[in-house]
């Protein structure tokens, strides 16, 4: 069979300036600043020229009925007026979320604004965010838009990961993606287990794939079902225990269906 590798893209050489110079003073502001008021500020003001396209204007003066809708929309591109989900957890570490939590917001906003889409610039800036926010995000990391995860100072990213659009990564009790793992499109990977007969007792477990692992379309890998080196678990899986190095596991729940070979390079 063939072998189609990815072709190498560029926007023009003027909007590839404009990105970095952006790019490059975010990371500054982000790297500069770690007051989650002062970050808050910082993403209030860009995501309101991403979405309104002017620059922040001041406290809002909402005096007419008739524009409150807008004021609300104003109000809520600042990270310190919406609430998040992981925020209500028990076991999240309050002081650990807080500065991560304006990059959270301003990860989320940028992947549904007008230029979420744009994957050459994308790529750049959720890997600029990704290194003030996980424990560890390694070198030519691909993350397509809408991938969310829980704390993200529990998850760590090796170098070569791909991470594909609409994935979850629940690193509420620790996820780690070794070398060269790829996960697809809608891919869950979870962390963390509830109690049968209360839900508010629940058990973190860390989940680790790879090296080199493959979680594919629709799969889901439930906390502690790890999926091991050069592995693969198939299309609409569902690892309720690890899949062992070197196979292939399908099906709810997932069996091991066959070997790969050894001898290919993954």
């Amino acid at each position: 069979m063939p072998v189609h590798e990815y072709r190498e893209l560029k926007p023009t050489a003027e909007a590839e300036a404009i990105y970095r110079r952006w790019l490059a003073r975010l990371n500054d502001e982000f790297t500069r600043h770690t007051k989650p008021d002062i970050r808050s500020q910082i993403v209030r003001d860009e995501l309101i020229q991403l979405y309104l396209g002017r620059p922040y204007g001041g406290p809002a003066k909402a005096t007419l009925n008739h524009e409150l809708a807008m004021h609300t929309l104003t109000e809520s591109l600042d990270p310190r007026n919406v609430t998040l989900e992981p925020e209500y957890y028990g076991d999240v570490d309050p002081d650990k979320y807080a500065v991560r939590k304006p990059l959270i917001w301003f990860w989320q906003m940028f992947d549904r604004s007008p230029v979420g889409l744009n994957h050459w610039l994308g790529f750049r800036f959720r890997c600029m965010l990704g290194r003030h926010i996980f424990r560890h995000l390694g070198k030519h990391v691909k993350i397509f838009h809408n991938v969310e995860f829980t704390y993200g100072y529990n998850l760590t990213i090796s170098d070569w990961c791909t991470i594909h659009k609409n994935v979850m990564l629940d690193d509420r009790g620790g996820i780690i993606l070794h070398e060269g793992t790829s996960v697809s499109d809608y891919a869950n990977v979870y962390s963390h287990t509830h109690n049968i007969n209360h839900q508010a007792d629940v058990t973190n477990k860390p989940t680790e794939l790879g090296p080199h692992a493959r979680v594919t379309y629709h799969a889901t890998v439930l906390a502690g079902a790890n999926v091991g080196e050069n592995a693969m678990l198939g299309a609409l899986g569902l690892a309720t225990k690890p899949v062992p190095p070197g196979t292939v596991a399908v099906g709810i729940p997932a069996h091991v269906k066959r070997q790969k070979d050894p001898t290919a390079k993954p």
